[in-house]
């Protein structure tokens, strides 16, 4: 009996938040390793299916690298990275175009379905603009050529909005469309985003491989709960944001700038992460905030 009433207690504990959310959008993007878990990619996805149980509009944007490469391997395209970017070729976009829309988005979209969430797979080159991905080398000066990727110029959320307002749960994958009319490869933070941004959603959230934002990579117990994005310069030229997680935190702040209200970057290993940032005052990640 005990165990039922503790059930109920975390229910009511629940409700001011689910009162607070419902209604509202929350854009979540995962990738990484956890690509690779079949059962924690159900796990999270149980949780989607819940905040569209309790009346959110969650829409999911989700990468694949690791898959990516290894249809790659199998085809004997040799994966070549400039400044740690990958170059994506002619054939490599096929190969990304294949995996992501073909494969692993219709994978996630079976996957809410299995939790009774209705979903529906959204290929993000029908949706996002982007122009090609240059640089220049800061010791030679060479432009740097990426092939076949793109920095997100526009998202067309009109259809993403419709799904919504229908009781569906979008699940975007991260590709745009040039103006030459062909499919770029789009960073999957960046495109959450933007699609956020242009969505003004309530929440973007970040699953992440680490437990949010570490003041020491190595020491998990150092995760920094808030950044407001006054601070964000000073931790970036401290190098405490490096790496992979400069376009989450560089993608939570533009979403902050147009009207997202708050940013979390979180731990998709730990169960239920996804549920204990949301409808928790302590949260379990790192949150960013104006």
């Amino acid at each position: 009996m005990e165990r039922i009433i503790e059930k109920a207690r975390v229910l009511i504990d629940a409700m001011p938040y689910i009162q607070r959310f419902r209604g509202e959008t929350v854009v979540v993007k995962f990738g990484g390793s956890i690509m690779e878990d079949k059962q924690a990619i159900s796990d999270i996805l149980k949780d989607v299916a819940f905040m569209a149980a309790v009346g959110m509009r969650p829409v999911i944007v989700h990468g694949g690298g690791k898959a990516i490469s290894r249809m790659m391997a199998a085809k004997g395209i040799e994966a070549k990275f400039v400044n740690g970017l990958r170059v994506t070729d002619e054939a490599s976009v096929q190969v990304v175009e294949q995996v992501l829309n073909q494969e692993i988005n219709a994978e996630l979209v079976a996957v809410l379905e299995s939790h009774d969430c209705t979903a529906w797979g959204v290929h993000g080159d029908d949706l996002i603009k982007v122009r090609k991905k240059t640089g220049t080398d800061p010791e030679t000066g060479e432009v740097l050529d990426w092939g076949y990727v793109g920095d997100v110029v526009d998202v067309d959320v009109a259809p993403l909005t419709a799904f919504l307002g229908n009781s569906m749960t979008p699940v975007v994958t991260p590709l745009g469309r040039g103006e030459d009319k062909k499919v770029y490869n789009v960073n999957a933070d960046e495109a959450a985003a933007a699609i956020a941004e242009k969505l003004r959603a309530r929440k973007l959230v970040f699953l992440s491989d680490v437990p949010g934002l570490l003041e020491d990579m190595n020491d998990p117990s150092s995760r920094i709960s808030t950044v407001k994005v006054s601070e964000v310069d000073d931790y970036i030229k401290k190098g405490v944001i490096s790496g992979g997680m400069l376009p989450k935190i560089g993608g939570g702040v533009t979403a902050l700038k147009a009207g997202v209200k708050k940013t979390h970057i979180i731990d998709a290993g730990m169960p239920h992460s996804l549920l204990l940032e949301l409808f928790t005052d302590e949260g379990v990640g790192t949150q960013i905030i104006n």
